[in-house]
């Protein structure tokens, strides 16, 4: 590339820009990343078109290489840090053009777990498909589940571990939530390389997701049938 990079880009037609976002992600080029989701916004591009063509299917390629261990935590937190930055762009973007909400995630990683990469990864792709998603971060207790599904009345609940250690807190917080009468009012997703389907039908989860790409179908899949219930009630 030169060293007028904004050139280079300018140069491309729509398809090659698309296919330059999707390499610059990978190798987690933050400017550049910018640079075109700027280019394809003045070219008339719709800022929900330039999301899920550009940032998330970028992100989605990034997440399988990941997931196949051709790319490291490392090269993943690049790509994300540079999938941000287009979304910053786009986001104000996005609430003003009413872009389709999904729905909304509550997610964090469970009790004496300090591993966030991967839902980091799982939340902002899950952003990226038009979900609203409150992180809670690391190391959460039963009790901050429960506080935040009371407060942001979300449709979805994500746990994610990567211990085996503390895999089992997700029963913990799926046996209160039975407790207390609400189990049933959410779609409760889990993720984690430790964890597998078996696991997550164990502990009552509604499904297991093997990596970012995998939860956000997964989550959409959940939405369309609640939609669908509720519609025929």
């Amino acid at each position: 590339m030169s060293d007028d990079g904004e050139l280079d880009l300018n140069s491309l037609n729509d398809e090659e820009l698309v296919q330059q976002v999707h390499d610059d992600l990978y190798d987690g080029l933050k400017e550049e990343v910018e640079a075109a989701v700027h280019i394809l916004l003045g070219r008339g591009w719709a800022p929900y078109k330039v999301l899920t063509e550009a940032l998330v299917e970028g992100m989605r390629i990034v997440g399988v290489d990941f997931r196949d261990g051709i790319l490291f935590v490392p090269e993943v937190l690049l790509a994300a840090n540079s999938m941000k930055a287009g979304m910053f762009i786009l986001r104000p973007l996005l609430i003003a053009t009413g872009a389709p909400r999904q729905g909304k995630m509550v997610i964090g990683t469970v009790k004496g777990d300090i591993h966030d990469i991967g839902k980091n990864l799982v939340g902002m792709m899950m952003e990226g498909a038009g979900f609203e998603v409150i992180d809670l971060g690391i190391n959460n207790p039963v009790e901050k589940y429960l506080g935040a599904i009371e407060e942001h009345k979300p449709d979805i609940l994500g746990m994610s571990a990567l211990l085996t250690t503390t895999m089992p807190y997700m029963k913990v917080v799926i046996d209160t939530m039975k407790e207390k009468g609400m189990r049933d009012d959410y779609i409760v997703l889990v993720g984690g390389a430790p964890l597998n389907e078996e696991f997550a039908k164990a502990v009552g989860a509604d499904a297991y997701c093997r990596d970012a790409a995998v939860a956000v179908e997964t989550a959409k899949s959940f939405m369309a049938r609640k939609h669908n219930q509720m519609a025929s009630n």
